[in-house]
Order: C-alpha cells, then sequence, then structure tokens
C-alpha cells in the first residue's frame, strides 16, 4: 500500500501533522482506537501561549528555558513560543470550545509560569476537546486514510538506507506492509515503563524502538519528568500494579490548592514559586513527604463547592475513588508523566536517519530540556506537526520503488511489542524513578541485560530500557528532573536548582 507520507500515531501530533500535509496522501496509523487511546486526550492541562498584552513571547521563552534548567536549546524554544498564538487562532478556527471569560480567551497561570497564559478547554478537559475538534477536521478530509487496530512493528528501508515503509500486524494477526517516501513517528512517550504512571498503556516508547532498530539518534533519555500530583487510590493505599493513575492538573494549584504532608503542615512553604514551583522540585518534595506518612492536595479553602464545575475531570476521578475534594483533601503521589527525551530531530522534526521524522512526546527537539513547562506538551504537537505537515506539503517526494530486503529485521518477531510486566515497570521505578544512583542503575542494568541474553523474541522494549538506564548513568550530575542523590559522593558538582 502506498502513500505520500505514513504517520504512525493519531495524537495531537499525529493530526496536525496529517492535516497539514493534506493534500498529499497520507495513511493514519493508529495502534488502538484512533484519537482516543492516546495521551493526548487525557492532557487536563491546557495551551500555553503569550496571548494577553501583560505578557510576551520573550517572556514565554524564559520560562521555558527556566524550566529545563538551562538545558532548553533557545531557538528552539523562540520557535515554537513565537508560533503559540497562531495554534490556538487555528484550533479555535477549527471549532475548539475554549474556556472564555467576558468573551475573551480565559487564562489561567500553572507552575514555574510567571504570566497567566494558559488556555483551557472544559476546566481541565484541553485534551479531549483538542482532539474532538482534530477528529472532526481529520473526518472531513478526504487525503487522510485512517488505519484503525494496526501495530508498527518495523520500519523499513529501501536500498540508500532511507525509512520508506513500515511493516505492520493488525489486531487479527495480519501483516501488512505501507510504503512511503516519508515515515513520521507520533507515537507518544514512555510512562508504562514504570510502575506509577499517569500515561495509557500504550505509552511504551514503541516509537522509540523503532527509531533504535534503523540507526537513528535518540537524545536525552534520563530525563523522565514525574508529575506531583496523580491520584493515590484510596482503596489501594501502596498504589499496587494499575494500568495508570489519575492525573489531578496542575490548574488545581494554579487555582489556589495547597499540598500538605500527614500533618497537614504545607509541603512546599519556603520553597521559592511555592506550590507552583518547577514540576519536578515539586514532585521531590511530594515524594519525601510521601516516605513520611504521605501528602494530599487541599483545594477545600481555594476552590470547594466550584470543584466540580472548574475541574469537572478531576472531580470524577475523585468522587470514583470515594473522595469528595469539596469537603476533602486528596491523597496524592508523583508518576511518570512525561518524557523530554526521544528521537533527536532538526527544528523542523527530522531525524537522523533520512525519510524519517518525529513529532511530539516521542521526539527530542530541544524545547524541554531538563523538564518540561506546564502546558507546553500539546503546544509542542501542534506547532511542530503543523511546520512538519507543511512542509511535507510543499516538498517534493520521490516515489518509493523497492525495499531492500537485506534491510529488513531478520527474527520476524524482534519488533513484536511485548507487555511489559508489573516486576520490570517496578524495577525501572525503583532504578530510575525520582532519585537515582550508581548502585540502583547498574542493577538494573545487569539485571536487563541478563534478560535480554535469554530472549528470542520481544527485544524492543529491553533494548530500549538499557539505552535509558544507560543515559542515567552517563549523567552523573542532578538535573531538572533527573536526580542523582549520589551526586555528592561521586564528587560532581551538582547543576540542580532550587525553583
Amino acid at each position: 500500500m502506498h502513500a505520500d507520507v505514513i504517520v504512525i500515531g493519531s495524537g495531537v501530533a499525529g493530526l496536525s501533522v496529517a492535516l497539514a500535509a493534506a493534500p498529499r496522501r497520507v495513511l493514519l496509523l493508529s495502534a488502538g482506537r484512533w484519537s482516543l487511546d492516546g495521551a493526548s486526550g487525557w492532557a487536563q492541562g491546557g495551551i500555553a501561549a503569550a496571548w494577553s498584552e501583560a505578557d510576551s513571547v520573550e517572556s514565554h521563552v524564559e520560562d521555558t528555558f527556566r524550566a529545563g534548567a538551562g538545558l532548553g536549546n533557545r531557538a528552539v524554544i523562540q520557535q515554537i513560543c513565537a508560533a503559540a498564538p497562531e495554534a490556538i487562532r487555528w484550533l479555535d478556527a477549527l471549532g475548539c470550545r475554549f474556556d472564555r471569560s467576558a468573551g475573551q480567551l480565559h487564562l489561567a497561570r500553572e507552575a514555574a509560569h510567571t504570566q497567566a497564559r494558559v488556555v483551557h478547554a472544559g476546566g481541565d478537559g484541553t485534551g479531549a476537546e483538542v482532539m474532538r475538534t482534530l477528529k472532526q477536521a481529520v473526518n472531513t478530509n478526504p487525503a487522510i486514510e485512517i488505519h484503525e487496530g494496526v501495530r508498527a512493528q518495523a520500519l523499513l528501508q529501501d536500498e540508500q538506507g532511507r525509512v520508506a515503509g513500515v511493516r505492520c500486524i493488525d489486531q487479527a494477526g495480519r501483516a501488512y506492509v505501507f510504503r512511503a517516501p516519508v515515515c513520521v513517528l507520533a507515537t507518544g512517550g514512555v510512562g508504562q515503563l514504570f510502575a506509577y504512571t499517569t500515561n495509557p498503556p500504550s505509552a511504551q516508547g514503541q516509537g522509540l524502538s523503532l527509531a533504535l532498530e534503523v540507526g537513528a539518534e535518540l537524545a536525552d533519555l534520563e530525563f523522565v519528568q514525574f508529575h506531583p500530583t496523580a491520584l493515590r487510590p484510596m482503596s489501594s493505599p501502596d498504589r499496587v500494579a494499575a494500568p495508570a493513575l489519575p492525573l489531578l492538573s496542575e490548574a488545581l494549584r494554579g487555582a489556589g490548592a495547597v499540598l500538605v504532608d500527614a500533618s497537614g503542615a504545607p509541603i512546599m512553604q519556603g520553597v521559592a514559586g511555592g506550590d507552583l514551583a518547577a514540576r519536578d522540585v515539586v514532585a521531590r518534595a511530594v515524594y519525601a513527604a510521601d516516605l513520611r506518612g504521605g501528602a494530599w492536595l487541599d483545594a477545600r479553602d481555594a476552590i470547594g463547592s466550584a470543584f466540580p464545575q472548574r475541574f469537572p475531570a478531576a472531580f470524577a476521578c475523585c468522587m470514583q475513588q470515594g473522595i469528595d475534594p469539596r469537603v476533602q483533601a486528596i491523597p496524592v503521589v508523583p508518576a511518570a508523566h512525561y518524557h523530554m527525551g526521544g528521537v533527536r530531530t532538526d527544528s523542523n522534526g527530522w531525524s537522523t536517519v533520512t525519510g524519517l521524522a518525529a513529532v511530539g512526546e516521542v521526539a527530542c527537539i530541544g524545547l524541554h530540556g531538563a523538564n518540561r513547562l506546564a502546558s507546553n506538551s500539546l503546544l509542542e504537537g501542534l506547532v511542530m506537526g503543523r511546520l512538519l505537515g507543511e512542509q511535507l506539503r510543499g516538498m517534493s517526494l520521490v516515489r518509493v520503488k523497492a525495499l531492500q530486503p537485506s534491510r529488513w529485521p531478520h527474527t520476524d518477531d524482534t519488533m513484536q511489542s511485548v507487555e511489559i510486566g508489573w516486576p520490570w515497570r517496578q524495577r525501572m521505578w525503583r532504578c530510575m524513578g525520582l532519585r537515582r544512583n550508581a548502585e540502583d542503575l547498574q542493577s538494573g542494568l545487569h539485571a536487563l541485560q541478563t534478560s535480554a541474553a535469554a530472549c528470542t523474541a520481544g527485544l524492543a522494549p529491553i533494548r530500549l530500557m538499557e539505552h535509558m538506564l544507560q543515559a542515567a548513568l552517563r549523567r552523573t550530575a542532578s538535573v531538572g528532573a533527573h536526580w542523582r542523590d549520589d551526586a555528592e559522593t561521586l564528587g560532581v558538582a551538582s547543576q540542580q536548582r532550587v525553583a
């Protein structure tokens, strides 16, 4: 089956590429229900954009760079922040129902932002509304062909080593080969490699594994962001195996909710930025409080009876767990949430392998540095998806003539996706969670290498986890979301900021 462009993934980034690339013929491949099973629709946070007269692109750039602990690419940050207002206007023109006040977009402030610049829809339902809007636009575009329930097993290359196709398998076990001169990865993150995560079951780093197999360069794999406020289920205080923990949006703290410990004392008191400090700082404070007896998000005074109207998704999650946030503090724990690392790309989304591009969370373009600024993720998917799609629409594409058999994976099931079991997710949490050290990282790496030696199939996730652990070992200083509690004993000067 031939096309101009193959997009693997159907979240905000993938749909934005497809819409912008049309009228090029685009094949959109989705392993689950397209537009529904990925992380985009789960996003409770909004879209950051310098919209008000009091704000500026420069301020958004500085907040992004500072939140990333100074490791972001300033040119890329400038490019994406400058395009943010236009991305909002584009969605608005497509019919996205953003929250408004007195006819104007309602702007909220979230952690590490110095201005109220976050646009929301449905209170804490921005991701779902954005996906509804993009799905409607895709459904009416005849150039986009959707293949649902089709999982990519391997990227295929031609005689020149260019990525020129994808081998897939459907839910009935039937195999397919799709061919196109450009393949775009838009497969999301890696949260499901960890015991506790806010990510959907599909987030096992499949796109990174696909890219590894064709020699694409990966970057910053050690930078995994842990959200400080996932809902700890009342019925499961030890957080036994669960597909995902419900997220409690940062917008709750933006509205005045306060993090407290078991004694009711504010956790973030005395810390620069307080409850709205950078996400990595807050996550470690919540983690420490959890070890001492627990952590809670108290919204009773700040939000109270208005909770159901202002934050309906979070309210529903709490009530399902028997917690009424109008009159009770909400038990919270940190959880793996977002991957700042990924397939290394240039400022247009192209990887180091010809014919392969990546956008959204699977890509590492340099926007986030060592820590993602709140509500920059939907923004990245929209801006970079549209930028890449527009480039594809205008460029000359060479039709794929043949795929090189010698460049096909030798073992048919090498790229089969295997379910990451609970024991491995627990091990990754212990070895590469909020606190890391050489001993734990080496232990995890040894266990993975032993497992790989005993496996004949399903090696892709194991290889990816090995690369992640190795990256965490190489970065011996603490910076951003990467916290080495052995940095001082190694004689390494910590780069960690306090806010």
